[in-house]
């Protein structure tokens, strides 16, 4: 089945806290495949190679079929598996977070690292951001201008977003659909303008939304 829309986090980011003089670091990132996510976490533990853990989760793939974590040395399911709950309580995928812990002395317990481990990776997925990717498909609308004020009140009514207007010797709309939609969407505008209006559906594609604006 084909994935119409995901949640990933909407780019790079870092957040850091520290308990019981224990410093944790926790970094997020996009991973479009297992191999990014791979890199990055190789990235993040040369950066910090003086560390004594650095432990990580992702969840890759449209579907998220792809999904590890890694307690890199801490008690079995103290760090890993946290920052792992984390992607999945936000239903994200595309997405791997590394947490390094520079330790302070002082033992934390399972319950503590679990709940440090657990926070960092959340505050990091926080200040990146959750962008969700939506399959969508452009439609191409070339008509006169007469007609244009019509198409754009019509447009605005079924929800669509217009993503660019060119001025030629007609005005040309590009206008986002979700994939499912953009073929009736289409044959609407054709009937809304007794075919005045020509129509043209672009291949699909993702684009971002953060904060319902498409980020281009």
């Amino acid at each position: 089945m084909e994935i119409k829309e995901y949640k990933t986090v909407n780019g790079f980011a870092s957040a850091q806290i520290t308990e019981k003089k224990s410093r944790f670091i926790a970094n997020a990132a996009n991973a479009e495949n297992e191999e990014q996510a791979r890199e990055f976490i190789a990235c993040i533990k040369k950066k910090y190679y003086d560390a004594r853990h650095n432990c990580y989760a992702y969840i890759v793939g449209e579907n998220g079929e792809c999904q590890k974590f890694s307690d890199d040395g801490e008690p079995a399911s103290t760090a890993g598996k946290p920052i792992f709950d984390v992607l999945k309580g936000c239903c994200l995928t595309n997405t791997v977070v590394v947490v390094t812990r520079y330790f302070g002395g002082i033992l934390l317990g399972t319950g503590g690292l679990v709940r440090a481990y657990g926070k960092s990776a959340r505050l990091a997925v926080e200040s990146a951001g959750i962008a969700q990717m939506m399959l969508i498909r452009e439609v191409l609308i070339k008509c006169d201008y007469s007609l244009l004020g019509k198409l754009q009140y019509e447009i605005s009514q079924k929800g669509h977003i217009i993503n660019d207007i060119i001025y030629t010797d007609k005005a040309e709309l590009t206008v986002i659909c979700k994939y499912d939609e953009a073929e009736s969407f289409a044959k609407n505008i054709i009937n809304t303008t007794n075919t005045a209006a020509e129509c043209f559906i672009k291949e699909k594609r993702f684009v971002k939304i953060v904060d319902g604006k498409i980020i281009q």
